[in-house]
Protein backbone atom coordinates (compact mmCIF):
# COMPACT_ATOMS: atom_id res chain seq x y z
CA UNK A 1 0.00 0.00 0.00
CA UNK A 2 1.39 3.88 -1.14
CA UNK A 3 0.60 6.39 0.79
CA UNK A 4 0.47 9.69 -0.52
CA UNK A 5 0.93 13.11 0.88
CA UNK A 6 -1.71 15.87 0.80
CA UNK A 7 -0.21 19.08 0.26
CA UNK A 8 -2.09 21.70 2.65
CA UNK A 9 -2.74 24.74 0.63
CA UNK A 10 -1.33 28.41 2.00
CA UNK A 11 -4.13 30.13 2.29
CA UNK A 12 -5.47 27.32 4.35
CA UNK A 13 -2.28 26.86 6.32
CA UNK A 14 -2.88 31.19 6.91
CA UNK A 15 -5.93 30.76 8.27
CA UNK A 16 -4.99 28.25 11.23
CA UNK A 17 -2.67 30.37 11.84
CA UNK A 18 -4.59 33.15 12.24
CA UNK A 19 -6.79 30.94 14.33
CA UNK A 20 -4.41 29.67 16.88
CA UNK A 21 -3.73 33.26 17.08
CA UNK A 22 -6.97 33.68 18.26
CA UNK A 23 -7.91 36.95 21.17
CA UNK A 24 -9.25 37.32 23.90
CA UNK A 25 -11.21 39.55 26.32
CA UNK A 26 -9.65 40.67 29.36
CA UNK A 27 -11.87 42.36 32.06
CA UNK A 28 -11.58 44.50 35.05
CA UNK A 29 -12.81 46.76 37.68
CA UNK A 30 -11.88 48.96 39.53
CA UNK A 31 -13.21 50.33 42.95
CA UNK A 32 -12.42 53.29 44.77
CA UNK A 33 -14.03 54.72 48.32
CA UNK A 34 -13.59 57.62 50.32
CA UNK A 35 -11.17 57.64 52.91
CA UNK A 36 -8.96 54.89 50.75
CA UNK A 37 -7.44 51.71 52.34
CA UNK A 38 -10.76 49.87 53.11
CA UNK A 39 -10.84 46.10 52.25
CA UNK A 40 -13.07 45.67 49.16
CA UNK A 41 -15.12 42.04 49.61
CA UNK A 42 -16.73 40.90 46.03
CA UNK A 43 -19.21 37.99 46.58
CA UNK A 44 -17.69 37.24 49.90
CA UNK A 45 -14.09 36.75 48.13
CA UNK A 46 -12.00 40.12 49.04
CA UNK A 47 -10.20 41.44 46.52
CA UNK A 48 -7.57 44.14 48.05
CA UNK A 49 -7.55 47.41 49.49
CA UNK A 50 -9.59 50.53 47.70
CA UNK A 51 -7.98 51.43 45.10
CA UNK A 52 -8.17 48.41 43.79
CA UNK A 53 -8.15 46.86 40.36
CA UNK A 54 -9.13 43.42 39.60
CA UNK A 55 -10.12 41.07 36.82
CA UNK A 56 -13.60 39.26 36.85
CA UNK A 57 -14.57 36.50 34.64
CA UNK A 58 -18.31 37.02 34.29
CA UNK A 59 -21.09 39.90 33.32
CA UNK A 60 -23.92 39.90 35.99
CA UNK A 61 -24.70 41.26 39.68
CA UNK A 62 -21.83 41.71 42.12
CA UNK A 63 -22.22 42.28 46.01
CA UNK A 64 -19.84 44.62 47.53
CA UNK A 65 -18.94 44.97 50.74
CA UNK A 66 -16.40 47.93 51.94
CA UNK A 67 -15.00 47.93 55.33
CA UNK A 68 -12.58 49.98 57.22
CA UNK A 69 -11.45 50.21 61.15
CA UNK A 70 -13.53 53.48 62.36
CA UNK A 71 -16.15 53.49 59.60
CA UNK A 72 -19.39 51.89 59.11
CA UNK A 73 -19.65 48.67 56.93
CA UNK A 74 -20.92 49.38 53.39
CA UNK A 75 -22.62 46.79 51.99
CA UNK A 76 -24.34 46.74 48.17
CA UNK A 77 -24.23 45.79 44.91
CA UNK A 78 -23.70 46.84 41.16
CA UNK A 79 -24.72 45.23 37.87
CA UNK A 80 -21.52 44.97 35.60
CA UNK A 81 -23.58 44.80 31.76
CA UNK A 82 -21.67 43.21 28.86
CA UNK A 83 -20.65 45.42 25.83
CA UNK A 84 -22.16 44.96 22.82
CA UNK A 85 -18.92 43.03 21.57
CA UNK A 86 -19.57 40.29 24.31
CA UNK A 87 -23.13 39.51 23.64
CA UNK A 88 -23.61 36.31 22.02
CA UNK A 89 -22.63 35.42 19.02
CA UNK A 90 -20.31 38.84 18.46
CA UNK A 91 -18.75 37.05 21.39
CA UNK A 92 -17.03 34.18 19.12
CA UNK A 93 -15.60 36.63 17.22
CA UNK A 94 -14.42 39.09 20.24
CA UNK A 95 -12.68 36.10 22.52
CA UNK A 96 -11.75 33.57 19.66
CA UNK A 97 -11.17 35.27 16.05
CA UNK A 98 -9.47 38.44 16.88
CA UNK A 99 -5.66 38.75 16.99
CA UNK A 100 -5.66 41.02 19.75
CA UNK A 101 -6.50 41.84 23.39
CA UNK A 102 -9.21 43.75 24.00
CA UNK A 103 -9.90 45.45 27.30
CA UNK A 104 -13.01 45.68 29.07
CA UNK A 105 -12.49 48.15 32.04
CA UNK A 106 -15.37 49.08 34.42
CA UNK A 107 -14.46 52.27 36.95
CA UNK A 108 -17.60 51.78 39.32
CA UNK A 109 -18.68 55.35 41.12
CA UNK A 110 -16.79 56.20 44.41
CA UNK A 111 -17.71 54.59 47.84
CA UNK A 112 -17.84 57.00 50.79
CA UNK A 113 -17.69 55.70 53.71
CA UNK A 114 -19.35 56.87 57.25
CA UNK A 115 -17.32 57.31 60.16
CA UNK A 116 -18.72 54.73 63.07
CA UNK A 117 -20.98 55.89 65.52
CA UNK A 118 -20.02 54.74 69.00
CA UNK A 119 -23.25 53.16 70.42
CA UNK A 120 -25.59 55.07 73.40
CA UNK A 121 -25.21 53.68 76.87
CA UNK A 122 -29.00 52.90 77.12
CA UNK A 123 -28.60 51.22 73.68
CA UNK A 124 -26.31 48.57 75.16
CA UNK A 125 -27.88 48.29 78.00
CA UNK A 126 -30.56 47.68 76.18
CA UNK A 127 -28.83 44.88 73.89
CA UNK A 128 -27.58 43.28 77.09
CA UNK A 129 -30.74 42.73 78.76
CA UNK A 130 -32.34 41.80 75.76
CA UNK A 131 -29.24 39.11 75.17
CA UNK A 132 -29.69 37.90 79.67
CA UNK A 133 -33.31 37.51 78.68
CA UNK A 134 -32.88 35.16 75.63
CA UNK A 135 -29.98 33.13 78.12
CA UNK A 136 -32.82 33.06 80.54
CA UNK A 137 -35.47 31.56 78.39
CA UNK A 138 -33.02 28.85 76.53
CA UNK A 139 -32.26 27.41 80.01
Amino acid sequence: MILRRRRVSGPLLASLALLALGGCVERTMKINSHPEGARVFINDEEVGLTPVKFSFLWYGDYDIMLRKQGYETLKTHHRVDPPWYQVPPVDLVAECLLPTTIHDDHVLPDYTLEPAQAPSTDSLVERAVQARNRALREE
